[in-house]
């Protein structure tokens, strides 16, 4: 039984079986859709996202993961005497992390640590994971909430979108806006770095971004050891399953993830996205 509780946000897409298998909380993300407030993940799953929006002609918004979600997990944990540990998305794209200072804000003298993973997707997933395995390992409190501090230093994310039009409609688009206009029959290249969108590269088809994702990948790996890999798709299995493999036949990762990415992360980043997240050393 874990001793230290995990908590994250949804957008972590982290698979059903690690979040059971650890005991991690997750507090959901918000969309918003036609007057319906939709939980992220629980009201509504990436098939049924994507499978509504072909269809729809009022486009969804989404909303931070609410201080009441984060009480909601909390109560019991610190009822219990629970030391607790949240990783969320990054405090540049989103206001999650505010939402859990303000409920910790309610629970004067107990022992809550909250880390900006200053990422998301797997990448924040890969931390989080990170940090319920040193919890099951038997790592103290502080250990383990130092391993999450520095883990950020080890995991990246980079992507390839159809069209910027969601990121740029959802204001996450970061450093990559210069591309806005200019992006025509381009496939941008995207990370997150230093918590935002930014440009990496602007390459002309997928082929060649998706060959450029692979060597850039390696690149950043750099053959360090032990690696994790995780593909993200908005409703791309496809490609993320071959990228996937052609990453793990460079990189020999120790584990590989596909994971689609959550409605909430899917709205800002629009359908056709796919990319790889890799986890270094952890």
């Amino acid at each position: 039984m874990a001793r230290i509780a995990i908590v994250t946000d949804s957008t972590a897409c982290i698979p059903q079986e690690l979040l059971t298998k650890y005991d991690i909380k997750v507090a959901p993300q918000i969309l918003l859709w036609k007057g319906e407030t939709l939980l992220d993940g629980i009201d509504i799953t990436p098939d049924e996202f994507y499978t509504r929006l072909r269809t729809t002609d009022v486009m969804p918004t989404t909303s931070q993961a609410t201080v009441r979600a984060f009480h909601e997990i909390f109560t019991p944990l610190v009822a219990e005497g629970t030391p607790i540990l949240a990783i969320v998305l990054s405090a540049k794209l989103s206001g999650t992390l505010l939402s859990a200072e303000q409920a910790k804000g309610e629970f004067p003298g107990a022992k809550i640590e909250l880390v900006d993973s200053e990422t998301t997707a797997m990448a924040l997933g890969f931390q989080v994971l990170a940090a319920a395995r040193a919890d099951a390992e038997g790592k103290s409190f502080d250990e383990v909430v130092a391993l999450a501090r520095r883990a950020k230093e080890h995991t990246g994310v980079m992507f390839v979108v159809d069209t910027l039009e969601f990121l740029h409609r959802g204001g996450r688009i970061g450093g990559a806006a210069r591309l806005l206009g200019t992006a025509l029959n381009m496939k941008p290249l995207l990370e997150i770095r230093d918590g935002r969108v930014e440009t990496v590269e602007r390459i002309r088809t997928k082929a060649k971004a998706f060959a450029r994702l692979l060597d850039l990948i390696d690149e950043r790996v750099g053959g360090r050891q032990p690696v994790r890999l995780a593909a993200l798709h908005a409703q791309a299995a496809e490609d993320a399953r071959w990228l996937l493999d052609q990453a793990g036949q460079r990189c020999h990762p120790i584990e590989s993830l596909m994971t689609p990415v959550s409605p909430v992360v899917g709205n800002h980043a629009g359908p056709g996205t796919v990319g790889l997240i890799f986890c270094t050393e952890l």
